[in-house]
Order: structure tokens, then C-alpha cells, then sequence
């Protein structure tokens, strides 16, 4: 039993090996959203507002797998920013709609060039980072 793997070594740890990569691939993303205010969380929100806004914040928290607790107070910064706005949807008072603003839409423009700039950082073709982006998603279905 000696060629068998270590079920416990720390390289062998698929948790070990996301955490790592998570922090890693954020460390990539720090300086390129920086210059727009914004950090790794915060862009996010404002990736799932590009696709389609207004949103209420339950859509944006069930979207993002973020609860009331850590969105709230990205919503607020992103506000306190300028590129979102949050109101009561008239239709219903006690939904909460988070829009981007002017000035949040007019940001997408300046995040179009993260992408190509990531993907160049991390040195991986779009074949590869697709099919690793296919495979977190089926990591992701299958902890839920």
C-alpha cells in the first residue's frame, strides 16, 4: 500500500488547490480594477448588472450565491461610488431594485479590456479556460 496516494496530503486537496487558485486569479484581478474602484466582489455585481438591469437584490444574491448580509454592503459602496442606485420597485415597495447608473454603465466600456488582459496574465488559451470554467461549474452544481 505504499504506492497509494495520501488521501490527506495537502497537494491532493481539491479544496486546497480552489482556495489557492481563488486567491490567486483575484491577486490577477486587483490592479486591473483598481483604476475603476472596484473590487473582485463589487465587480461582480456589476458583471450581473452589464447582463441585466434593474435587478432586485434577491436576483443579484441568488445570481451571485451572495447573501442579503455580504451583498448588502457591496450595493452600498457601489451606491456611495456612483454606479448603482438602489430604490423600491414601485410596483412592489418591499423589493429592493439595484440599477446601474450612468456613470455604472458607462464603466462596462473600461471593463472590456479585463478580459483579454486576464487571460493573457494567466498564460492560458481560451480552450483551456473554458473547459476550466466548465468544470468549476459542475464542481459548483455538485456542492450545492
Amino acid at each position: 500500500m505504499a504506492d497509494s496516494p495520501d488521501l490527506l496530503a495537502l497537494e491532493n486537496q481539491v479544496c486546497f488547490a480552489l482556495a489557492v487558485a481563488s486567491r490567486g486569479v483575484n491577486a490577477v484581478y486587483r490592479p486591473l480594477l483598481e483604476p475603476l474602484g472596484l473590487t473582485h466582489p463589487q465587480y461582480l455585481v456589476m458583471l450581473a448588472l452589464w447582463e441585466h438591469s434593474p435587478r432586485s437584490v434577491r436576483e443579484l444574491g441568488e445570481e451571485l450565491q451572495l447573501d442579503p448580509a455580504t451583498l448588502s454592503p457591496l450595493l452600498k459602496r457601489l451606491e456611495a461610488l456612483g454606479y448603482v442606485s438602489r430604490r423600491r420597485r414601485p410596483a412592489d415597495e418591499r423589493v429592493l431594485e439595484i440599477a446601474t447608473t450612468d456613470a455604472g454603465a458607462a464603466l462596462r466600456a473600461q471593463a472590456e479590456t479585463i478580459p483579454p488582459r486576464i487571460v493573457d496574465r494567466l498564460g492560458m488559451s481560451h480552450e483551456e479556460l473554458d473547459a476550466l470554467r466548465r468544470a468549476l461549474h459542475r464542481v459548483i452544481a455538485a456542492a450545492r
